[in-house]
């Protein structure tokens, strides 16, 4: 991947160290930018720093490397590629959000005919693509399309959404017929279409097409009702504390094992920071996991799981305290 696709402020980086006085740096970057590290790791080097580049993955703001820049002694993280989520870290955090120098236009444009159904729609991007938004309006209004773009969250960029966090189209759902998603990759469409239960359709400008999620979200809808009807014939759950700075919800799991236990059932915490089938496997008791961490583990590694790993909304369902209507009303992440 070119760096010249994205702005790394290099400059930015160069004096913020400097500033800083950093000896040692952990440098964090998601899977897609680990092909410029070591142009960044430079940058680092010259502005008088020790740099570490970080080879762990990397799976959005939730997940800054603290233990493993405190195992390091680091006293300075850089983590590149998203919108900043933590703060009053115990070590020194700076994110750098790496926006795309690309244009959108032509993604969009071609959007335009999967669009045709509907002409109320909800415009939102990742961090990479939230300086395209207007022109990306402005291809929709000309189209004869009315466009939304929610500004609801505190952390976010108005139109902005996270894998985790759809509240910028949520408060918006109600207003529109469909969303256009700008941006690369199905992760963050196909987020939107279980948030919202609206019609999808992503432009990609790094691939210049246009496709819809429709048929996806029909498809991870039926899985993970089934994945709640196994689960309900367990007997014994395991309840999944995520160790990630951005994902550890003790109070939601100790809640969750206390309501698997009303029902007469048997429900033990786990403590994971990488919540995988290899690290289940160890674990031969349980029948089905509750994951307290990123509700995007559950739905994307489906597959890979040799038991039911439901979220906390479908545990919810499970017990009883809501309904699968309900659930799909609010939107199952």
């Amino acid at each position: 991947m070119r760096g010249d696709l994205f702005d790394l402020e290099e400059e930015r980086l160069g004096e913020e160290i400097k500033k800083r006085g950093a000896g040692v740096v952990l440098l964090q970057l998601p899977d897609g930018l680990k092909p410029l590290a070591t142009r960044l790791a430079s940058i680092v080097e010259r502005a008088g720093a020790s740099v570490i580049i970080s080879g762990e993955p990397c799976y959005g703001a939730c997940d800054v490397a603290l233990a493993e820049a405190r195992e390091l002694n680091a006293d300075l993280i850089i983590h590149y590629g998203h919108t900043m989520m933590l703060r009053d870290l115990d070590i020194p955090t700076i994110y750098f959000e790496a926006h795309a120098k690309i244009s959108v236009e032509k993604a969009v444009r071609r959007a335009i005919g999967l669009l045709k159904p509907w002409r109320r729609i909800g415009l939102v991007t990742t961090v990479q693509h939230v300086e395209n938004l207007e022109a990306a309006r402005r291809i929709l209004s000309s189209a004869g399309k009315e466009v939304h773009v929610g500004n609801a969250s505190s952390i976010l960029h108005p139109g902005q959404i996270l894998g985790c966090d759809y509240t910028n189209a949520k408060v918006i759902s109600s207003n529109v017929e469909a969303f256009l998603f700008v941006g690369g990759g199905r992760f963050h469409p196909l987020g939107l279409a279980l948030a919202t239960m609206k019609p999808v359709v992503a432009a990609d400008p790094f691939e210049d097409r246009a496709y819809s999620l429709n048929g996806d979200a029909k498809r991870i809808l039926k899985r993970r009702w089934a994945e709640i009807e196994e689960a309900r014939k367990a007997e014994t759950y395991g309840v999944i504390i995520g160790l990630k700075p951005g994902q550890k919800r003790l109070k939601e799991a100790f809640r969750v094992k206390k309501k698997i236990e009303e029902m007469r059932k048997k429900a033990y915490l786990i403590s994971l920071r990488e919540i995988t089938d290899q690290t289940l496997r160890n674990f031969q008791e349980f029948e089905a996991y509750i994951n307290t961490a990123c509700p995007r583990i559950s739905i994307d590694e489906a597959a890979a799981f040799r038991q039911p790993v439901l979220t906390l909304k479908e545990a919810y369902v499970m017990l009883g305290e809501i309904s699968w209507e309900k659930l799909l009303e609010e939107g199952i992440i």
